[in-house]
């Protein structure tokens, strides 16, 4: 390992690979990587590389192992803007830690393996970053590598938030509300304060709402409650996820139904939320102007904005009031007309918009009569890694 060098975030998904540059020799960690991309359409005909800057650039990727082929390519790209300099570290974000996961660590094999058996608690993710790790691992033994948990975060909520009603013997063998989107609400947990002021530091919901979404209730910048729970499956619908789900419809897709686990497995994480429930597209995008002369995407649109708004107002009594809402990831960033939906239905909470500063994105989106302030705020997960790691090394190192 490098002493110096930038570390080198790596967000693998099963689908796509986003990857960021950060240099570690200014103080502190400037949050603009120095070089960023991602390869999109991993597994799909028509693979790209998107690189900062750049037009994509069309991809032809081994059709038996897409994945490493897109891990190799981000490879070489990254050592030729390096012009052969080492790496100082790679991180890598994993959504799943488990019960003994839960502060960034050092990858060993050993880990490595541990990871590997909580695939089945996040298959949509948890398989892909391990796979970087195990090239790294055997191409570049030498360098440093570091897992940082999205379920880190949420080490701060309160047990009887944890806890389902299920024999103590469930709770004892690991089965619990873990909670996920950590590197992002821990960005938030630096970033707001820093423009809000003490307002951040009380009763905040975040929402971050992308492809997957959950809320966290945060008070004095820590969980305390979020909507995902044992798996990512849980909460809020989503693009292609159910979200929170009666266990009695579960048993009877199997039982009545005859659905196999896998089957039943793929519908829950697949085939439902937006997609399933429109039929024509995980994405608000391409739902929106359809919605006026199509029955199901207005259903789907609909069911998406009452559950937001029904799980804030569950996690604002659990926070006994609300101080500070605030929008991030990519749906809650840039799609001002599901804020605005979502805000209205808040308005027996005191949350009034200014529709200007709305359409435009503004960081405070909020009437200056609102008795709750309202922002949007751009999130910045590959810089928190890097910035977990750095904190990591450098402690280990002292």
């Amino acid at each position: 390992m490098s002493d110096q060098g930038p570390i080198l975030v790596l967000n693998c998904g099963s689908s796509s690979i986003k990857f960021a540059l950060f240099d570690t020799g200014s103080t502190p960690l400037p949050r603009a990587a120095l070089y960023s991309g991602k390869v999109q359409g991993i597994g799909q005909a028509q693979p790209t590389l998107d690189e900062s800057g750049r037009a994509p650039l069309p991809l032809v990727l081994d059709a038996e192992h897409p994945t490493t082929a897109a891990l190799q390519i981000i490879l070489a790209r990254v050592n030729a803007q390096l012009q052969g300099a080492p790496l100082k570290a790679v991180a890598h974000r994993v959504v799943h830690g488990g019960q003994h996961y839960f502060a960034p660590t050092r990858i060993t094999q050993a880990v490595i393996d541990e990871l590997r058996a909580l695939i089945p608690l996040a298959p949509l993710h948890q398989p892909f970053p391990l796979k970087a790790m195990s090239l790294i691992l055997q191409q570049h033994p030498a360098t440093a590598q570091v897992a940082c948990f999205d379920t880190a975060f949420h080490r701060t909520v309160p047990q009887v938030e944890q806890m389902f009603a299920l024999p103590w013997s469930a709770w004892e063998s690991g089965i619990r509300r873990y909670g996920f989107h950590g590197l992002s609400y821990d960005f938030m947990s630096r970033a707001l304060p820093e423009r809000h002021g003490d307002l951040a530091c009380g009763r905040t919901i975040v929402a971050h709402l992308g492809s997957g979404a959950s809320l966290c209730a945060m008070q004095n910048l820590q969980s305390r409650a979020t909507t995902m729970g044992f798996s990512a499956l849980d909460g809020l619908m989503m693009g292609t996820r159910c979200g929170l789900l009666d266990p009695g419809a579960v048993i009877y897709l199997m039982q009545e139904q005859k659905l196999s686990t896998d089957a039943v497995a793929a519908m829950l994480y697949h085939d439902s939320g937006l997609l399933g429930v429109s039929g024509v597209s995980p994405d608000p995008r391409e739902l929106l102007p359809l919605e006026a002369g199509n029955e199901r995407v207005r259903a789907a649109l609909a069911l998406y904005v009452q559950r937001i708004v029904r799980e804030i107002g569950a996690l604002t009594a659990v926070l006994g009031g609300l101080d500070m809402l605030v929008f991030t990831a990519g749906i809650g960033e840039h799609n001002d007309l599901l804020r605005a939906r979502i805000c209205e239905r808040l308005g027996w909470l005191g949350v009034q918009i200014d529709a200007q500063a709305n359409a435009r994105h503004a960081v405070t989106i909020s009437a200056a009569g609102s008795r709750v302030s309202v922002g949007v705020e751009k999130t910045n997960e590959e810089w928190v890694a890097a910035q977990q790691t750095l904190e990591l090394l450098a402690a280990q190192t002292a």
